[in-house]
């Protein structure tokens, strides 16, 4: 039987930055086989996992399951974020993108 999955201490505090920053978030963490959730922001979606980076490094690796889900999938590869600062530089990166979109 699968055990009930448990989303990282830190996933609250992320989750609450991305909204702030204007992105939208459905957790997807209960899901078999599912990330912790995905994210929206201007017409982008991410797939994205939290780990949290204060823990130790064996405490932050994927689980089998999480390894597998990501490499099995032919979308666009999720993001890992550990931190809020983490949460800032892939919301940068999804603006830049979504500008370098609008500009073609």
């Amino acid at each position: 039987m699968r055990r009930a999955a448990k989303a990282d201490d830190n996933q609250p505090e992320i989750v609450k930055a991305f909204r702030k920053m204007g992105a939208t978030w459905q957790h997807t963490h209960a899901i078999p086989g599912a990330l912790d959730g995905i994210l929206g922001f201007h017409g982008i979606d991410v797939r994205v996992e939290i780990k949290d980076g204060n823990k130790t490094k064996s405490k932050q690796k994927l689980t089998d399951k999480e390894a597998e889900t990501i490499e099995a999938w032919k979308g666009r590869e999720p993001e890992i974020v550990k931190s809020i600062d983490d949460a800032i530089l892939l919301m940068n990166r999804l603006r830049t993108e979504r500008e370098s979109l609008n500009c073609n």
